[in-house]
This record gives C-alpha cells, sequence and structure tokens, in this order.
C-alpha cells in the first residue's frame, strides 16, 4: 500500500515515514501543504495522512479540494486540537478519521489498517485467492496450510495483487502502488520480484494451479487463466 504524509514538522513526518517503510508500506512526505496537495491530486494513494496546521495551504483547504476532484482517497488529519469543533470541522471538511497529537504509532498504524478495509468493498483482514491467504493484520502469508516467509517488497506486492485479483494490474500501477514516489524503480525490478513470488508462492505448490500470470504486453494478474 502507499501512502502520501502531509505533515510540516519533519521529525515526526519522517518519523511515521521511516515506520510505515517497517511495516512494508511505501510512503511519501510533503512537509508543505502546496506541495501536498500536489500529489494527493496527481498520484495515486491509498492512505493521506494530513495535518492542520501547514505552511502553504491549510488541511482543510487541503481535504476539501481533493474531495473537490472527486478523490475519495481515506484521509485521516492530524491536529495539536482537540476540541470537538476542530473534529467536527476536520470531519465535515471530508476526512475520515482524526487523531490528536501527540499519538503512539500504533494508534495511527491501527487507523490506517481499519481505513484500508473500507473503500470499495470491505475485504476483511484476510485476503484469499485459491488456497493462498494473507493476514494483512498479522502479516502472515500461507499457501495450502503452509507458511510462506515474504520480504517486505514481496509481501507489499502480493498485497497489492490480492487487492486486485482478477484485474490486470501493468508494471506501472504496480510500482505506483509498492514503491515512493521519488524511488528509481526500472520495469525489470517488477519482473525480478514477480519471480520472486513464483519461486514462493506456486513452484513449491505443483499440486496447486500457478496463481500468477503474465498477461502479455499488459502485465500481470493474480488468478483467473494463465
Amino acid at each position: 500500500m502507499r501512502v502520501l504524509i502531509i505533515e510540516d514538522e519533519k521529525k515526526l513526518a519522517d518519523s511515521i515515514k521511516k515506520g510505515l517503510e517497517q511495516e512494508a508500506y511505501a510512503a511519501d512526505v510533503a512537509y508543505e501543504g502546496t506541495d501536498g496537495f500536489g500529489l494527493a491530486a496527481t498520484c495515486d494513494y491509498d492512505i493521506i495522512i494530513l495535518d492542520i496546521m501547514l505552511p502553504g495551504m491549510d488541511g482543510i483547504e487541503i481535504c476539501r479540494k481533493i474531495r473537490g476532484k472527486n478523490i475519495s482517497t481515506p484521509i485521516i488529519m492530524l491536529t495539536a486540537r482537540g476540541q470537538v469543533k476542530d473534529r467536527v470541522q476536520g470531519l465535515n471538511s471530508g476526512s475520515d478519521d482524526y487523531l490528536v497529537k501527540p499519538f503512539a504509532f500504533e494508534e495511527l498504524l491501527a487507523r490506517i489498517k481499519a481505513l484500508s478495509r473500507r473503500p470499495k468493498k470491505n475485504i476483511g483482514l484476510v485476503l484469499s485467492m485459491e488456497d493462498l491467504r494473507l493476514n494483512t493484520l498479522t502479516y502472515e502469508v500461507s499457501r495450502c496450510g503452509e507458511e510462506v516467509k515474504l520480504s517486505k517488497k514481496e509481501y507489499a506486492i502480493l498485497e497489492f495483487l490480492l487487492r486486485n485479483k482478477g484485474k490486470i494490474l501493468t508494471k506501472k500501477q504496480i510500482i505506483d502502488h509498492v514503491w515512493d514516489y521519488d524511488a528509481d524503480v526500472l520495469p525489470n525490478t517488477v519482473e525480478v520480484y514477480i519471480g520472486y513470488l513464483r519461486d514462493k508462492i506456486d513452484r513449491p505448490f505443483g499440486k496447486s494451479k500457478p496463481l500468477i500470470h503474465t498477461v502479455r504486453g499488459f502485465g500481470y494478474r493474480l488468478g483467473g487463466v494463465g
């Protein structure tokens, strides 16, 4: 999953980014409101973490403009102001959740996971395809009941494939959702990681049909006819 952090407190923003990356998320950071809105309006994110007090453009305005563009990405607002009227203002501007500073990273992570299960359709904690299972809470992956050990990047790619099972995903779509905005990633890198995943979830389970399919000239699909 790919997260956008719009927060002018550099130490806090960088700490959130580091924590999310340790949890296998890709995270981009904007330290100024106008830059943050530019990223939110032009890039595809799964979650936006948005501070209210920002230079250039405040969080309330950013949120309203994002919703004005019919962008439905879940937004968690951060603020040092915890009064009811402030929470109401944030929610009325279009945010989905509200977190008062200071907060524990574990709580922010729990709220991100909760919101990530809301959009489009409620798919729950466990993502599955045939005999493949991925638990988004414990990060455990298994096939045919056997545990499969994945790296953080392999896990992130597999989660994205499972959230879009049956759909053809281009290399660019995978890069955009799994790597940071500033990451210098070549399309061949996606091929390499898809190969790693096949070595772990397809080839060792010869009695089960392969799940990861290459769609020539387009990209990859989890499930369906190979």
